[in-house]
């Protein structure tokens, strides 16, 4: 059935929805479809998987209302299940082999330090992400990175998730969840440098 467009109060809007009230669904999807359609595509790297994951979220999510609490916020909610089922969406694949996060770390000189042909582009992630003329090329790496390791760093560093958090959704443990995250903050630093930074001095003779 059909009513008012909902207002602002979130209560208001979840007792609409749970009315059955069309427009309420259509301001949902509406206002949170985008932001849903990019941490999914950013987590299964293809914009049509992205697209069905989030049609098949809401409709889930909206099946499932009268599970919904409200101890957390709508979106909050809408985001987890976007995400379980992104991450879910991944672990049902045809399993490739995934590229050696090696290959994208610094190497070592033959004292031990890690070799700097640049200096290191150590901007955060997610400002990076804010500056448009960043956005593009930062998105474009973070593709390249191996899919166990782009995951991390999007739900970390972009979606703002705490460890804990990123592990449980993971399966993984809080310290394993750290190492990856490192690892792949160190990977994304190695391929941006050439981009943002100039040619590092030579080391100096000791």
């Amino acid at each position: 059935m059909a009513s008012a467009t909902p207002v602002d109060d979130e209560a208001t809007l979840i007792a609409q929805l749970r009315a059955g009230d069309e427009s309420a669904y259509e301001h949902v999807v509406r206002t949170y479809g985008g932001r849903l359609l990019a941490v999914t595509r950013r987590i299964v790297g293809s914009d049509e998987d992205a697209r069905d994951i989030v049609q098949d979220a809401f409709l889930n999510a909206f099946k499932s209302l009268g599970r919904f609490e409200g101890n957390s916020k709508l979106f909050t909610w809408l985001h987890r299940i976007a995400v379980n089922a992104a991450l879910m969406k991944l672990r049902t694949r045809k399993r490739k082999p995934e590229q050696s996060i090696e290959t994208l770390l610094p190497g070592f000189l033959d004292d031990g330090h890690h070799e700097e042909r640049f200096r290191s582009w150590d901007e955060p992630v997610d400002k990076a992400m804010e500056r448009a003329e960043t956005r593009q090329l930062v998105r474009a790496k973070i593709d390249e990175l191996p899919e166990s390791y782009r995951t991390v760093l999007v739900l970390r560093d972009i979606e703002g998730l705490d460890t804990e958090e990123t592990a449980k959704m993971l399966g993984l443990s809080v310290n394993a969840t750290k190492i990856r995250l490192h690892r792949a903050r160190q990977a994304l630093r190695t391929m941006l440098s050439p981009h943002f930074a100039s040619p590092a001095q030579g080391r100096a003779a000791s």
